[in-house]
């Protein structure tokens, strides 16, 4: 819960933790009245204020159910393998019912792309809202920020601690706090692993150290990265190594939705109850810094719209929960936009919205209708190389063929194989082949002609592939005929 403090503590603590707004240190000067504080605070570490609120509650809920499906998914089975599997070693993607190849990858890029046009959608609509609330690199840094206000206490505290001499009771706390990082970057990793080899088993050999040695380097490359960045870089990775943050400015419009400071009414700043002649023209703004001590990323909302503001409404809650108690309106920090701030109406429709609209339509129509109209039978012939063609006394002309079918349906068919595209051609041997559910079968084909009824040394022929049981799934391939000169 978030700790309730009285309105008397607000300036209080402002004036005993004051910074200066220029700089980029926010973690405030503890007061030198104490000898243990006579240790300046560590420059460009800040540290955040725990705040609940509206927002923070949605943020929250949609972190915890992030890191549910990512952590549980792994563990879920679709039959007899995993629910979400990539087997790199068999070249197979399982995703739920369906089974993709790597000839199947043009759907990866498709779905990418989709996903960027999604988010230049969100971006021209609503900011950074996808920073704010489900990227993972804020998904991982409010979970480990979680963990360090349970184990070194409030940000005012985690102050004292880290600017006085080091105790047991600090050196505990803080041990047992990156234990718990390390913990967490762990599970993120094998987690991650555990998308391309089953976890239950890499679980097992991980715990009794027979891993594979590309699975242990995996799990350890992504343990290391996610303590850095979600314990240590947190804003940085943000600040300097997205280049979204970098690039978002060419989506924002007048009319975008953000996070602002109402300048109108918040300025000329006040304390609580101002005195004197003057008090009526006083904004509502009591200059506590609760919205700067809550920002993960250090920033002051009241100076304007930044590329470091992530969205994520912090500021939002602190400022409305300050409000309340002064008995003013809420929104002094709120989502808005540009244009409503200047007093004009908001155009929610558009050019770059309704073109960022119509192409991810689009786009989300061809997938959805490519997937539902996919054929589950994918047919690979290659030519045997060694042997052109073989004659017989007969006087007929053999040719052998190796075909890969990959039955990508979630239960097994029996296909059967015509040919066409010579007089009396036909197949030798075998003329049906059954292939199990998400089951690759290679074979071995001869084709058959009339020696007198190749008129030129190749052929364009078709081999057809048709499931007895369901007609509709069907393949049709274009090969060549040898045989020899005349």
């Amino acid at each position: 819960m978030t700790q309730r403090i009285p309105l008397q503590n607000l300036t209080t603590e402002a004036a005993v933790e004051h910074h200066s707004p220029s700089s980029n240190d926010y973690s405030h000067q503890p007061s030198s009245n104490n000898p243990s504080h006579n240790k300046p605070p560590k420059l460009g570490h800040i540290y955040v204020r725990e705040i609940g609120g509206f927002f923070q509650r949605i943020r929250r809920c949609s972190n915890w159910l992030l890191m549910a499906l990512y952590f549980g998914l792994p563990w879920v089975n679709w039959g007899d393998r995993p629910l979400v599997w990539f087997d790199l070693s068999a070249q197979e993607f399982h995703l739920f019912a369906a089974t993709f190849y790597p000839q199947d990858f043009i759907l990866l890029t498709w779905i990418l792309v989709l996903c960027a046009f999604g988010l230049f959608l969100i971006t021209v609509v609503a900011g950074r809202v996808w920073c704010g609330y489900t990227c993972p690199q804020s998904v991982w840094t409010f979970l480990f920020i979680w963990f360090e206000h349970r184990l070194e206490g409030p940000r005012h505290r985690r102050i004292r601690r880290d600017n006085a001499s080091r105790t047991f009771d600090t050196l505990w706390r803080k041990t047992v706090k990156h234990t718990a990082w390390l913990l967490i970057a762990l599970a993120t990793g094998i987690a991650f692993v555990g998308y391309f080899t089953p976890i239950r088993e890499l679980v097992v050999d991980f715990v009794s150290l027979k891993a594979h040695p590309w699975a242990l380097f995996w799990i350890g490359f992504f343990t290391v990265f996610t303590y850095l960045n979600a314990g240590w870089l947190r804003h940085q990775v943000c600040l300097h190594m997205c280049p979204y943050s970098r690039f978002q400015s060419a989506m924002f419009d007048a009319n975008t939705l953000i996070v602002s400071y109402d300048a109108a009414r918040g300025e000329p700043r006040r304390h609580h109850h101002p005195k004197g002649a003057h008090a009526s023209r006083v904004g509502d703004c009591i200059d506590c810094e609760l919205c700067v001590q809550v920002c993960p990323t250090g920033i002051d909302i009241r100076d304007g719209l930044q590329y470091e503001c992530i969205g994520c409404a912090a500021c939002i809650d602190a400022c409305d929960s300050v409000m309340a108690r002064i008995n003013k309106p809420l929104g002094l920090v709120r989502y808005t936009t540009e244009r409503a701030l200047e007093g004009k109406d908001t155009r929610f429709w558009r050019p770059q919205l309704i073109a960022y609209a119509v192409a991810l339509l689009s786009m989300v129509v061809l997938l959805v209708s490519f997937l539902t109209t996919r054929v589950p039978l994918d047919v690979d012939i290659v030519r045997d190389r060694q042997t052109l063609f073989e004659s017989t006394a007969e006087g007929r002309i053999i040719n052998y063929y190796n075909v890969t079918l990959r039955n990508q349906d979630h239960q097994s068919h029996r296909y059967a194989l015509s040919v066409s595209g010579l007089p009396g051609l036909r197949l030798q041997g075998m003329e049906s082949v059954e292939v199990g559910s998400n089951e690759t079968r290679s074979v071995r084909l001869a084709l058959t002609a009339e020696a007198a009824d190749l008129m030129q040394l190749s052929h364009p022929v078709e081999l057809r592939f048709i499931a007895l049981d369901n007609p509709s799934i069907m393949s049709v391939n274009d090969t060549r005929f040898l045989g020899p000169s005349k």
